[in-house]
């Protein structure tokens, strides 16, 4: 059995914690946290900010002045989809993109418009992939 540990399974608390975060639109502290879910208390949310930092899904933005002290303002390193798509991934390695995107698409209400808006962002990015290849390619001198 594997020792090591999955960075994106979080606690219910650190989960709070974050879908406040991805909420806002900017940094915040951790008193702004417990402002926003009066049910959090301060020492919960400074040990969920402590976990989520050293999984490396959030960041410190700044240091401000909280009053006359100074304070850490953290924010998210990941978005939500990048979070529940790594998520997946290290619960499973057997899980991938084209799993992912097949058992997604059998849930849509609208899947037939859903697959025409994927097919234009695939093009999209097989047209930025053949930009980034080019680029990488060495020159010939003439």
């Amino acid at each position: 059995m594997s020792t090591k540990k999955n960075k994106f399974k979080i606690t219910n608390r650190e989960k709070d914690v974050l879908e406040i975060l991805w909420n806002s639109e900017k940094p915040l502290l951790a008193s702004d946290i417990t402002k926003l879910d009066p049910s959090l208390s301060i020492s919960s949310v400074q040990l969920a900010l402590r976990n989520l930092l050293s999984k490396n899904i959030i960041e410190v933005a700044d240091i401000v002045y909280s009053g006359t002290v100074l304070s850490r303002n953290y924010r998210p390193t990941l978005s939500r989809e990048d979070f529940l798509i790594n998520s997946f991934k290290n619960f499973d390695q057997a899980i991938n993109t084209q799993n992912i995107v097949a058992t997604l698409l059998k849930h849509e209400k609208n899947e037939a418009d859903t697959i025409n808006k994927l097919e234009a962002l695939l093009k999209e990015r097989k047209k930025e992939l053949r930009q980034e290849k080019k680029a990488q390619s060495p020159k010939k001198e003439d």
